[in-house]
């Protein structure tokens, strides 16, 4: 008889937890500290929270022999980036009251508040589900918000798939009615409540869930602006004379690994085939139960549907995939990816209507000296009748300004420093993204958020003089290897190792169809520049016509291409 697998800590926490329940209620009215008891640590991920320190304050603390200064980060779900101007109100308003004054427009199209205390923690979430937004699976071992494209007044196909954006969301919603009677005293306004009387029975994922967390993102050729080979699942749209079809299917995208162990890696996902719009939901589901399944429980380290599928073969992932669906997938259709940022200022859709997309550096929204971001937004909400909608690459679209609204817009950015015109950017800093890193991030190893902004300022000086500050070339970091910010899609990839040091990657593809490769190690800020420069300057020199600095890397050799993870670090 085989020997039974040996599960992971977090499994039997999960077996254990009551669909997600464990002790949190306990843990939440606890006095004597500010954190929650550490099994509840890993179930409030569940619920779309993280708990956290101030690392900034840990050694002082300590050193005053007080507990490290707990909180809770919220991650709420937004399913393809769109929030009213009333949602946009209400979650300036809980950052304020209950979190520390900014507001974090992530990678995955969802608002972060940090610093709220533990004993604010219910009340916020009943704040912000109140105008119908939720955090249930903002975090945790299940499906995570799902992302697309933010504008669906862009194309009728793209109102087509918006709409199967949210109704691949809702569909994988965990069932469990933890949620409401944690946070919401059995009651909610929101549509995903369990109807009354109904046992909690999860029949996608089962009492323990999926093995590590899971994300799907959707896009509209010829622009990749969520990532989409970055994905679990990815669903790229298909279609024909303005209608949609249906969608081509990947696999097993992924950017996390770990330093020192290369058999971790961030994969790109395969395309596996094509499948009608009408059946595109019954995909998503199969895919998850088979991850479900087949993916490791005993170390999560190797738990991502990424490793699944190189540990039992594409083809056998197929053939499982279309008996459980009762059809098979149809080949793939042809589809070109052009870019994987966002296009900045203003833009008038076919329908006429004026949408405005703002830089947001490092996503956070805040109000700094010069640039009071947060409390022009906010003034803005208080008029604006259409929407605020965040973009993958951490950007926000103030979308359906009516034409009455877009000198009263533009004036109020003017009164508090914010520039609308896409050109007050170096094309660097259009297309940086950052995770948060420290100081709240339990993993991060080095700055990012708090400190891309300064390379860049130096990387532009260069730039500058080359005549190239007004090119668009990718740049992202992290302050860990999990990816978060998907640095290994970036043209110029930067991954925390230590304090002041990073790994520098190259030879990314524009369009996000290609991982980039290790470059240097360890390099400080005048390390990074230093190895940066006469790589800028051949390009400045010798690139061929409408070559990107991604491709021009590895036509001159600087690194050999990643063509599969595996061979990331070859």
């Amino acid at each position: 008889m085989a020997d039974t697998p040996k599960l992971s800590e977090v499994e039997h926490v999960k077996d254990a937890s009551n669909y997600l329940r464990g002790t949190l209620a306990e843990s939440l009215i606890n006095p004597i500290t500010g954190a929650l008891y550490p099994d509840d640590t890993h179930l409030i991920k569940f619920h779309g929270s993280y708990q956290q320190t101030d690392r900034d304050l840990d050694s002082e603390r300590k050193r005053q022999k007080l507990e490290p200064l707990y909180s809770l980060m919220i991650r709420v779900r937004v399913p393809g980036g769109v929030a009213s101007a009333t949602q946009w109100e209400r979650m300036d308003e809980l950052a304020d009251q209950y979190g520390n004054g900014t507001l974090k427009l992530t990678t995955r199209q969802a608002f972060q508040l940090h610093g709220v205390l533990k004993r604010n923690l219910k009340k916020t979430i009943q704040g912000f589900n109140a105008v119908m937004l939720d955090s249930i699976s903002g975090c945790g071992d299940v499906n995570r918000n799902v992302m697309f494209n933010p504008n669906p007044h862009q194309s009728r196909v793209h109102e087509q798939v918006y709409e199967i954006t949210k109704a691949i969301g809702a569909h994988l919603t965990p069932r469990t009615s933890a949620y409401w009677e944690l946070w919401l005293d059995g009651e909610s306004k929101y549509s995903s409540v369990p109807n009354e009387g109904e046992g909690d029975f999860e029949p996608i994922y089962g009492k323990t869930y999926l093995p590590r967390k899971f994300k799907i993102a959707l896009a509209v050729p010829p622009h990749n602006d969520t990532d989409i080979f970055a994905n679990d699942l990815g669903l790229i749209a298909i279609e024909e004379k303005g209608q949609l079809l249906g969608f081509n299917v990947t696999v097993g995208g992924g950017m996390g690994m770990t330093f020192g162990m290369p058999e971790t890696y961030p994969r790109l996902g395969d395309i596996i085939g094509y499948v009608p719009a009408d059946k595109v939901v019954d995909v998503c589901e199969k895919v998850v139960t088979i991850q479900r399944d087949w993916g490791n429980r005993e170390n999560r380290k190797f738990s991502r549907l990424k490793y699944t599928l190189d540990r039992v073969g594409l083809d056998t992932f197929k053939q499982e995939l279309n008996q459980r669906l009762g059809f098979d997938l149809e080949p793939a259709r042809a589809y070109e990816f052009k870019s994987s940022g966002d296009a900045f200022g203003w833009t008038t859709g076919p329908d006429g209507a004026q949408h405005l997309t703002l830089f947001v550096e490092g996503g956070r929204v805040a109000d700094r000296p010069g640039q009071q971001l947060k409390t022009a937004l906010r003034e803005i909400a208080r008029f604006h009748t259409g929407d605020f909608r965040l973009t993958g690459n951490q950007n926000l679209i103030l979308a359906n300004v009516a034409p009455e609204h877009r000198l009263l817009v533009e004036a109020t950015l003017a009164q508090h420093g914010i520039q609308v015109a896409a050109t007050h950017y170096s094309g660097l800093r259009r297309g940086a993204l950052a995770c948060v890193a420290l100081n709240t991030c339990s993993l991060a190893f080095a700055e990012a958020e708090r400190y891309i902004p300064q390379l860049i300022d130096r990387l532009d000086g260069v730039l500058a003089e080359l005549g190239l500050l007004q090119d668009d070339i990718i740049i992202r970091m992290t302050g860990c290897p999990n990816g978060c910010a998907r640095p290994y899609l970036g043209e110029i990839g930067l991954v925390g190792r230590a304090v002041g040091r990073y790994n520098l990657y190259l030879g990314a593809a524009f369009n996000g169809e290609r991982m980039n490769k290790l470059y240097k190690e360890m390099l400080d800020e005048d390390g990074i520049v230093a190895a940066l420069t006469p790589l800028l300057q051949e390009y400045a020199q010798n690139r061929q016509p409408q070559e990107r600095f991604g491709d021009f890397t590895i036509r001159q050799g600087y690194v050999q291409p990643t063509t599969h993870g595996q061979n990331f670090h070859a």
